[in-house]
This record gives structure tokens, sequence and C-alpha cells, in this order.
């Protein structure tokens, strides 16, 4: 099994340096429950939070170890200083290193992450497209620093050359629409290229961009990881077949010190026990809210019910994976999505002005940016993000009655349209 980082100057398969304790055949809530348990050092049946920054030596002189004689091989004999590893971070990459099914590394927030992915591959082009305006907002910083060149995410595979990448956010930010992976891993081996690929809106169990031939799989821990927005992480995890890459980034990570803390690392263990039941059920409350409110927008104007026509009379559009009927005709999404298509879908209502004002007439959802967490959340994405339509709203579905969830909707929507017409 893949489990945490070994010393940095390790560089062995992260395989090779615990024994296999028969994980691999257990199922995903098992794993994050029990993926830590060789790190059990004392009774605690909950890890205790280790808040020191510094570690000390052996007392015995004759077992002093410097920094470049650690054994790769057996990384989690102790620890020298929290930059570097610490108990609760370490017990957190263990985890995520088994579930995301390669070595992980975790940093201070998503950007982070990215940003340390682009020093480590440090690419003259990337290609991307819509998402995440801060990874947009990390290239430019990038650009300045390196003259690192922006590329549509449809360019033609003759614009790349080795080394470059192609980055794939799916689902989509802020929309929750997704992209086929395998058509973009083809595209960009094809140069000798890599493909990156930001699967924050879509993590397990829904799906697994490895096997669809992701070089690296970035995720904002901050959002479903973490679960319960109490909490700032980024993660990259890497394709087995890269050797020497995780070993590379632990590397790096040490001196660009853009390493979680602490509380972070423990509010990580302590999110992912809950990772997949909270998904599943985020998902499927999703589901059931986009096909109950895309049935109503599209009923026939002439039998539709009151409430019909109260969405229908400021509802433009809602966006989301599972309304992508050609592309599940086509198999690919199902392949790639297999367990659900994601938590987060789009609204588009026909006016600025609604927009601004519908998120103040719901009670259960909460008008807040980012998303992830145990509740659900609505956003009129401009405050944030000034690319989108000013008529958008991000919708993030959390672990509430869906039912409940589709009823505050109507409500809202219903007071909607009665301001409208009396206006």
């Amino acid at each position: 099994m893949a489990t945490s980082a070994p010393g940095v100057n390790g560089s062995q398969d992260l395989q090779d340096h615990i024994p296999d304790r028969g994980l691999a055949n257990l199922s995903l809530s098992s794993k994050t429950i029990h993926a830590d348990d060789f790190l059990n050092k004392g009774q605690d049946v909950a890890p205790p939070l280790h808040v020191s920054t510094t570690y000390r030596y052996n007392r015995d002189p004759d077992k002093l170890k410097t920094w470049k004689e650690l054994d790769p091989d057996t990384p989690f004999e102790g620890h020298i200083y929290s930059r570097h590893t610490a108990p609760n971070t370490t017990r957190f990459e263990a985890i995520l290193s088994d579930i995301l099914k390669g070595p992980a590394i975790t940093y201070a927030s998503g950007l982070s992450a990215f940003h340390a992915l682009l020093i480590y591959l440090n690419p003259k082009r990337i290609s991307i497209g819509d998402g995440y305006h801060g990874c947009h907002g990390v290239i430019d910083i990038h650009q300045k620093l390196t003259g690192l060149k922006k590329l549509d995410l449809d360019c033609l595979a003759e614009e790349l050359q080795p080394g470059d990448i192609i980055h794939v956010e799916t689902p989509l930010n802020p929309v929750g629409t997704a992209y086929n992976l395998a058509a973009f891993a083809a595209k960009a081996h094809s140069r000798g290229a890599f493909l990156t690929v930001d699967a924050t809106f879509g993590p397990p169990p829904l799906q697994d961009p490895f096997l669809w031939g992701a070089d690296v799989v970035m995720h904002s821990g901050t959002k479903y990881i973490g679960g319960h927005s109490d909490m700032l992480c980024g993660i990259l995890a890497v394709n087995p077949e890269r050797k020497g890459w995780y070993e590379g980034m632990a590397r790096e990570r040490l001196h660009l010190g853009n390493v979680m803390g602490n509380m972070e690392g423990w509010l990580g263990v302590r999110s992912l026990r809950t990772l997949e039941v909270r998904v599943e059920r985020q998902s499927s409350n999703t589901t059931n809210l986009v096909a109950w409110l895309d049935a109503t927008l599209h009923s026939e104007k002439e039998s539709s019910s009151e409430d019909s026509k109260a969405i229908q009379k400021v509802l433009e559009k809602i966006e989301h994976a599972s309304l992508q009927k050609d592309d599940i005709d086509d198999g690919w999404l199902l392949k790639q999505m297999p367990n659900g298509f994601g938590p987060v879908f789009s609204i588009t209502m026909k006016d600025e002005r609604f927009a601004r004002r519908f998120p103040g007439k719901l009670d259960l959802f909460h008008h807040a940016t980012s998303l992830g967490g145990v509740e659900s959340l609505i956003e009129w994405r401009t405050m944030t993000d000034s690319s989108v339509d000013t008529r958008l709203l991000r919708v993030s579905v959390g672990i509430e009655g869906w039912e409940d969830l589709r009823d505050d909707l109507l409500q809202g929507f219903k007071a909607l349209a009665a301001e409208v017409n009396g206006a």
C-alpha cells in the first residue's frame, strides 16, 4: 500500500517503506479509518493533537543520525522539525496516500499546492481552461518569474512540447461540469507533456484520475477532504509510475515552507474518517436536486404548476455533470465518475438582480464562498470571482435531507418571483 512521506533523501517507492498490512482489499471507509493504524503509539483511539514544532533527538549519542543519514526505509521512527514532518500531518498523508492511490504530500492551502506543482515541474507552457480563478492568479505569478506561457485547454497537441502541462479541473469550478480525462492524457503524453488534474470537486469515491492517465492529482483539501469548513489544506498525489517525483516535491517543500500546521493535520485525520459517507450523501443529494430543478424548469408551460411558473420566471439555466447527456450516452462520463457526479452545481438567473437577491431568500443555504462542508452553501459567484457571469450562483450541497433543501430552494424561488411580480 502507499503510505506517507519518507525522509527527503529517500528515493524508493512509498510502497516499499511499509509492509503490506492487508489494506488493499478494504473499502474506502475502512481505509480512511485504519490506514494510519500502524502509527498508533499510545492507547488513544482518537489520535492526539501534537503542537510541538521541534522534537528531541535520541539521548544515546551512538544512535544519533544526521539528516543525511536518515534511512528512507524507516521514515516513521521519529520527527525532527515540523516544517519537515510532524505526527499529525504524517498520519494525514498516510491515509491520503492510500485512498488517492499515489504518494501524497500536503501543503498549507490548495493554491500553495498548485504553486509547488508548477515549481517542481517548471513547464514552459501550461494548457488550461476555465476553472478556479486562484490557479490563474498563481500562473500569472509564474509568468512574471519564468515566462510561463498559457495555452487554451483545447489547444492543438502540436502546440505542446516535452515537459509542458495540461491542467484539467474536473468537475469544473464553479459550474460542476466534467471533462474527459483519458482524452487529455492521450493528448499530453503524445507530446511528452504531463496531465495534472484538479480533482477537488470529485474526491474519492467519485473518481480516480490516475485510472485515466493523470500524472499528478491535486486537491484543495479545504473542501471535501476537510469537509467541515474549518481547515485550509492543499494536496498533491503523484502517479506511482513517476519515479522520484514525490521525493523531489517533499525536498522542495522543506525549503518552500508551505507546510500544513499541526492543528490542520489533526483536523484532516478527523475529517477523512467520514469522507466516503459525506461525499456519497452530498453527491446523491445533488443529483436529486438537479434532476428536480431541471425537470421543473423545462416542464411544459401550458401544464406548469404555480411552483414551476415561479422557477421559470427567474431561472435561466442549470449546469451539472449529471446533465451532460451526450457524454453519459458516449460512456466515458459514467466510467470516469461511476459513483456520482459531484456535489456542486450552478444556476444562472435571468437577471443579475435576481442572482443578487436570491441567496437572501433561503434559510438552509448559507450565503458564503467555498464549498465541500457538511452544510449547504450558495454563492453569488461574482462576489469573489469577477470573471464569471454576474447572473451565476454556485451551489454546494451538504448532507441535509435533500427534500428539505428542495423545499428551501422552492420557497426562495417563489418569494423572488412574487417580489418580481410586485415590482
